[in-house]
C-alpha cells in the first residue's frame, strides 16, 4: 500500500509531532475527515470522546473550532441523527471528573440501571447515555466490572445484539474504549492489518495518536496476541514512504 485514501501523510515525518499541539493538530483533521465521509466514521468521535483526557478533549475542541470555525458538537449533530446524535454528542460535550475515587454504592446502583435497560432492549434509554456520558472513566469501570460480577458476563458481550444495529456498535465501542482502551487499539490494529486491502485510516490513525501516549502498551499486547511484533507486521503489509512514515512513529 503506497498511500491513504482520506488521510494525507506529509512529505516529512515532523519532530512537532511529539509535542501535543500537533497531536491537537492531527487529532482535529481525523475527526473533520471522519465526519464527512459519505458514511460518517462513528468509531473515531467515540475514541476521541471516551480515551482521551478531559483537558485534552477540552483541548481538542478549541482547537477544532479554532481551525473550522465551527465547534466539535455542531459538526457532529450536523452530521449524524437519532439516537446516534444524542449519545455522540453528550460524548463531546461533557467535561467528566477525572479522577480516581469512586462510589461504590453508584456502581451497584447504575449497574443494575444499566441491566433492567438492556434487558428490556431500551438501549437508548436515556439513562444509558447519561451515564455514559457523566461518569468519570474510573466510575463507569467500577461500574462495568459490577455488572460482570452481578451477571457473570461483560456488558459488551450483552450488548452484542444485532450485529448491523449501529447504534448498539456505537455503544459497545465506546464501553470498550472506556473499560480497556489497550485492548480495544490492538484489535482495531488487528483487523486494520488482517483486512483485505488494508484498513489504513484505521492503522494511521491508531498509531498517529498514541506515537507519544500509550502505543508502547498497544504494541506489547499486539505482539502478546498475534506472535509477530506490530513493527514487523506494518512492515510486511506497506510499502513505500507510507511504510517508513509509519514505521518512524513505531520508533524505527
Amino acid at each position: 500500500m503506497n498511500g491513504m485514501s482520506t488521510l494525507v501523510v506529509p512529505d516529512v515525518v515532523p519532530s512537532a509531532l511529539e509535542d501535543a499541539e500537533s497531536l491537537r493538530s492531527a487529532v482535529k483533521v481525523i475527526a473533520n475527515v471522519a465526519l464527512r465521509k459519505f458514511i460518517p466514521d462513528y468509531r473515531v468521535i467515540i475514541e476521541i470522546a471516551c480515551v482521551l483526557s478531559p483537558e485534552e478533549l477540552l483541548a481538542l475542541k478549541r482547537a477544532y473550532q479554532s481551525r473550522f470555525k465551527r465547534s466539535l458538537e455542531e459538526d457532529v449533530a450536523s452530521h449524524t441523527k437519532g439516537d446516534i446524535r444524542k449519545i455522540l454528542v453528550a460524548l463531546v460535550s461533557t467535561f467528566k471528573y477525572d479522577g480516581e475515587e469512586v462510589n461504590a454504592n453508584l456502581a451497584i446502583s447504575e449497574a443494575s440501571t444499566l441491566k433492567e435497560a438492556i434487558d428490556g432492549k431500551a438501549y437508548n434509554h436515556e439513562d444509558i447515555i447519561r451515564v455514559l456520558s457523566t461518569r468519570s472513566k474510573a466510575q463507569l469501570r467500577a461500574t462495568f466490572n459490577r455488572y460482570k460480577d452481578e451477571h457473570s458476563t461483560s456488558i459488551t458481550k450483552t450488548l452484542l445484539g444485532d450485529p448491523v444495529d449501529e447504534f448498539l456498535a456505537v455503544l459497545r465501542t465506546a464501553i470498550r474504549c472506556i473499560d480497556s482502551p489497550t485492548k480495544y487499539f490492538e484489535k482495531v490494529l488487528r483487523n486494520a492489518i488482517r483486512k483485505v486491502g488494508t484498513d489504513e485510516d484505521a492503522l494511521t490513525r491508531v498509531i498517529i495518536t498514541h506515537a507519544e501516549k500509550d502505543l508502547k502498551k498497544i504494541k506489547e499486547l499486539y505482539y502478546k496476541r498475534n506472535s509477530v511484533s506490530l513493527d514487523q507486521a506494518v512492515g510486511k503489509d506497506t510499502s513505500g514512504y507510507y511504510k517508513t512514515f509509519l514505521l518512524t512513529l513505531l520508533g524505527h
